[in-house]
């Protein structure tokens, strides 16, 4: 039976402001309106700076993507939407979905189900999860225990444990040295030593952020853990960042755009043995091709604005990968939180070797570069070490 419009509205209004929101879609037309917009996203995203609500909307040709606060910010941009003369709506909870669909006549026709049958179902399973770190830990009663936040930090210690060799703690004579470049509130970096520790290892962790308040935040916080030893801070860039000794992993989660380039570079120079590296935008590359011709015959993959940056960050990524080849690294890019929690959800996980590289794998390389007339930023730091491989 169809209902009133403004109460279905209401109804999506307080499911895409709640806590439980997953992923919201708002797209097509009602008849004789047209919308500002063709499509509009919504998910709740975990951030450094705190739990944001990401609204990524599309005039069909470009994509823009905002995060915002939760507060009064998020409920102006959501009433903006609900505005918005949208012909459906899709809403799923962790609990439930609801499905919008407004008639020729201007009422809603709504549907509802439980989660059992969300179209979206990665979220909202965490008592069925067993944990690398159990949920119950004082430490996330210290960082915050949010279902996100406990997703995100299993997701990276999977990844961690998948990165470093098996008995670990019997191959080292000395500590295992730890640096996190561009740490933010570091609770990653709190979970990595809490789990490595407790692995058996004997860690020393180092966390960079250039914000000198989050030093002070962060060093308070290890303080009232008990860690304040072995794991420290420092305010500085990634790039320029004082660390000594030389770190046996680093890892960089979330840098934007060229810092995770700056991460890449100093964990080559520093000859690290490990990498993890997740990264966030990819703004170099993406103004470089719409700065030039795309080779024959690729020109369709870069005429359309969301095209050109999904195909960036594929290209970033290979390319990063790519050099850390040629620098003595095994290099993989695989999946780090799934993308139903974020759509910035790849990992470079790489480990070294000091193998060689073979002339294919430099001609390889080169050819890409050439061929999409680009200067990665990544290259040009490497190129500007005192010595590489």
């Amino acid at each position: 039976m169809p209902e009133p419009l403004d109460s279905a509205l209401t109804e999506i209004r307080s499911m895409l402001l709640g806590p439980a929101l997953t992923r919201a879609v708002a797209a097509g037309r009602r008849r004789g309106q047209r919308p500002s917009m063709v499509r509009a996203e919504l998910r709740p995203v975990a951030l450094k700076a705190g739990q944001r609500l990401q609204i990524s909307t599309s005039d069909g040709a470009r994509p823009h993507t905002r995060n915002l606060s939760l507060g009064p910010e998020a409920e102006a941009a959501v009433e903006a939407l609900l505005a918005e003369p949208f012909g459906n709506w899709h809403v799923e909870t962790t609990d439930a979905t609801l499905q919008l669909r407004v008639t020729k006549s201007g009422e809603a026709q709504v549907h509802r189900s439980t989660a059992s049958r969300s179209a979206f179902p990665a979220a909202g399973h965490d008592r069925d999860k067993e944990y690398l770190l159990d949920p119950g830990d004082p430490l996330f009663a210290a960082i915050g225990g949010s279902a996100a936040k406990r997703r995100q930090v299993d997701a990276f210690l999977r990844a961690l444990t998948a990165t470093l060799p098996e008995r670990l703690a019997g191959q080292l004579d000395r500590p295992l040295r730890v640096v996190d470049l561009g740490c933010g509130n570091a609770y990653l970096t709190f979970a990595a030593y809490r789990y490595l520790s407790r692995a058996g290892l004997d860690v020393e962790l180092v966390g960079v952020d250039v914000r000198d308040d989050q030093r002070h935040r962060n060093t308070e916080l290890a303080e009232r853990l008990g860690w304040a030893g072995r794991v420290r801070f420092v305010a500085g860039t990634i790039a320029d960042a004082t660390v000594e000794p030389p770190p046996d992993l680093v890892l960089a989660l979330h840098a934007c755009d060229t810092a995770t380039d700056e991460a890449l570079a100093r964990a080559v120079g520093w000859r690290a043995r490990w990498v993890l590296a997740a990264p966030c935008c990819h703004h170099d590359v993406a103004a470089q091709l719409r700065n030039r011709p795309a080779p024959t015959p690729y020109d369709l993959l870069t005429r359309q604005g969301i095209l050109r940056e999904r195909f960036a960050d594929v290209l970033t990524d290979a390319l990063r990968a790519g050099l850390l080849r040629l620098h003595g690294y095994r290099a993989e890019v695989v999946e780090f939180v799934d993308s139903a929690h974020t759509p910035r959800n790849l990992l470079i996980r790489a480990r070294r070797t000091g193998a060689e590289p073979t002339a294919d794998q430099h001609a390889e390389y080169r050819d890409l570069v050439a061929r999409w007339q680009l200067n990665p930023r990544l290259e040009t730091l490497l190129t500007q070490l005192p010595s590489t491989v």
